[in-house]
């Protein structure tokens, strides 16, 4: 059956306006920092909720959105620190014996190491699935087309959607990050792509002194 077609909701904006949506778009996002000191301070679910709606407008191979947000609040402590607990033993391990040389070097000046107190203290953690495979009426499986850069997408989206909101993040990726389909109750068959942790700055939080790439080095014109 043909997909059925619908005008598209799009309005026509003069090229000043364009241009100057696209330079404060550009200039907010330049203020986006990765977190890791975030503040006792709650955030209402109905925001985050909203994030989570911002990213299910993602693009996704024939829409398939192959994708799952759990999000655990900071109320539910027990799982919380369960949370923790699992990743920090990956991250232990991955920092004391899977890691190579190299890649510790590159993380050495972030300061950075196995112990993640921001699971545990920030308001939300949002747990991102890959869903490679669905399931139709008759019980038949759908694969899911270009399902983990469809669900990367989903992540810039839902990143971008709560800085606008006046939150920061962190993107947190322990290896391997099996524990999280256990503790959350998600399917084996779904695989586990990002923990995001969001919430507010805790007073006096600092980030590293890092700058970006200018244009000329991200990107040709032709």
């Amino acid at each position: 059956m043909p997909l059925r077609l619908r005008p598209l909701n799009h309005r026509a904006l003069d090229i000043a306006e364009v241009e100057a949506r696209a330079h404060a778009f550009r200039a907010a996002m330049d203020r986006r920092r990765t977190v890791r000191d975030f503040a006792d301070r709650d955030v209402p679910r109905t925001i985050v909720e909203e994030a989570i709606r911002t990213a299910g407008t993602a693009p996704s191979g024939a829409n398939l959105q192959p994708w799952h947000f759990v999000a655990v609040s900071r109320d539910d402590r027990t799982l919380r620190r369960r949370l923790r607990e699992s990743a920090e033993a990956e991250e232990r391990e991955f920092y004391t014996r899977r890691a190579p040389q190299a890649w510790l070097d590159a993380l050495a000046p972030l300061g950075t190491d196995w112990h993640k107190p921001f699971l545990e203290v920030a308001p939300w953690l949002i747990a991102i699935f890959v869903i490679p495979h669905g399931v139709a009426a008759d019980g038949s499986t759908i694969k899911h087309y270009y399902a983990v850069e469809s669900v990367g997408i989903a992540c810039g989206f839902l990143i971008a959607a709560l800085h606008h909101a006046g939150l920061v993040t962190l993107t947190h990726t322990p290896s391997p990050m099996g524990f999280l389909n256990q503790l959350l109750g998600r399917p084996t068959s779904e695989r586990p792509f990002l923990l995001l942790v969001v919430g507010y700055p805790a007073d006096g939080a600092q980030v590293p002194d890092i700058t970006r790439k200018p244009l000329d080095e991200i990107a040709s014109f032709r």
